[in-house]
This record gives C-alpha cells, structure tokens and sequence, in this order.
C-alpha cells in the first residue's frame, strides 16, 4: 500500500499555525484534505457527537465537533479514499502514558486506526513558564515536527511499520523559528520510544475550589526528569523527536488470578432474592 491521499485533522482547530504547517510540509506531495475542528478542542479525548455540521473551507472541512468526530466523518463521509490519517501539529507535548487518553490529537490518530488507516498524531513540545501556552509561534518553529511527520508518512507504510503499529504518537522538539533546516544538517534525532510512566497529577483545596496540578511540567522546565532513555519524555528533553509506535486497542492481559476469581464465581450459590 502506498500513501498518497492524506486525511488531516488536529485538535487544536483548523485555523492554528501548527495545523497549517503540517499541511504545507505534506500538501507538495500528497492529496490533503483537512477535515479539522472549526475550533479549539483541546483535550476532550475521544469524544464523540451524535451530529456535527460541517463546513467548506479552502483546505477542505471545517467541523463544528471534536476530533473523533472529524475522523469518523471524514473517513466514513467525507473523504474515504484516505489512504492515512495525521493529526496534529498540536501545540504543547502528549507526553507519557496518562496523556494519551485525554488528547484530542492522540485520539483521532486512534479513530484512524479503528478504521484500519495508518496513522500519525504529532505534537510539539514548547518550554516556558505556566502561560507557555500563550506564546505565539511562527511556521518555522514547527520544523522538526513537519518533517519528522514528512519523513514518516514517506517511508513507514513501505518499512512494515504499520503491519506492527496501529498508530505513531510523535513529539517534536520546538526549532527556533528560522526557515526550515537542511536536509544534511539541524534535523533533530529521532528516537523511538515508549511512553513515560512517571505520573505527578495532584491537587490542592482553597475553600470550594480545588486546582489540580501537573508537577511533571515544573520537572521538564527545570531538566529535573528520572524518565530513562527509551521513553518519549527523556526524549523530548534531551532535544529529540520520540516516536512512539503503538497499539489502538486496550491490550489484554490474561491470568491465573483471575481465571481463578472467575471460576470461584460461577460456583457461587445464588443470591436470595431481596424482599422490600
């Protein structure tokens, strides 16, 4: 199977710099058609609408829903000659395993898989303070994303990438806004990693307000990450792009313990029945 028409979409909606940057690395050489949030759906996960409405636009649909629902219309309606789908390029990292669940970018990378269409889901790490996500960024500080994402969709259907991996959950390096960088000079490694297990969500109580925190963020900002080599976080921080090949359905994981709940279970004497 060769690639040559591409279903784009994000999270962070259609009109975003990232979005428009993925699309410009890819649309010289493949059909793009973006079917793309009208607005920013940030972390909604796979979330799911009974009916959306869709709209032209001059790169292909904007629709007023989530993520998972561009995929799912696109695929099943709009634009089913799709040959892959890449989500992204999301503004802020979808590090570690906790993440990948609540990401909007992530989770129309598993929507593709479902439908059995390789998939990529590209994110950009951006370092700063607490309002990182207020910072404007330009095309150029997208180019290690765009063309991580560009060498992938060229070379892993043909490598057999995809006969082992539903989906690639890539994160970028932020580059430093300047034209793209040569071919045979300031490209950033690539690593292929595992997500990071390291989990520091908490949460702290004023009155009836309760604020839940990230403290892995504070680590990241400070170089303060255990994660090992191997994972997508230590990755990122030491200036790489990690791509994380993995699975879209939940893995199973069978047991003696519970074949022998289970089997303890069906020896059970019913239950009487209530009187009320």
């Amino acid at each position: 199977m060769s690639v040559e028409r591409v279903l784009l979409t994000n999270d962070d909606g259609i009109h975003t710099v990232g979005f428009r940057a993925l699309y410009d690395a890819l649309a010289d050489e493949y059909e793009v058609v973006a079917v793309a949030p009208a607005d920013d759906q940030s972390a909604v996960g796979r979330s799911l609408s009974n009916d959306v409405t869709v709209h032209e636009h001059e790169l292909g649909y904007a629709v007023e829903g989530t993520p998972a629902d561009c995929v799912v219309a696109g695929l099943g309606e709009l634009y089913p000659e799709a040959d892959a789908v890449v989500s992204g390029c999301n503004k802020g990292a979808n590090l570690g395993q906790y993440v990948l669940g609540r990401s909007g970018t992530v989770s129309a990378a598993v929507e593709g898989a479902f439908f059995d269409v390789p998939a990529i889901a590209t994110s950009l790490y951006v370092p700063g303070g607490d309002d990182w996500w207020k910072r404007d960024l330009e095309p150029g500080h997208y180019q290690h994303a765009a063309h991580a994402t560009r060498y992938l969709l060229d070379h892993a259907v043909d490598a057999g990438v995809f006969e082992e991996a539903d989906y690639l959950n890539v994160n970028a390096p932020m580059a430093d806004g300047e034209a793209a960088p040569r071919p045979d000079e300031g490209i950033a490694p690539m690593d292929v990693t595992k997500p990071s297990t390291l989990y520091e969500m908490g949460a702290t109580r004023d009155g009836e307000d309760i604020t839940l925190h990230d403290r892995i963020w504070d680590r990241m900002r400070e170089g303060d990450v255990p994660d090992p080599e191997g994972t997508d976080r230590r990755a990122i921080v030491d200036g790489h792009v990690s791509v994380s090949p993995l699975t879209a359905p939940h893995t199973t994981e069978l047991h003696d313990a519970l074949d022998g709940l289970a089997s303890a279970y069906d020896d059970l004497e019913p239950p009487a029945s209530e009187v009320r």
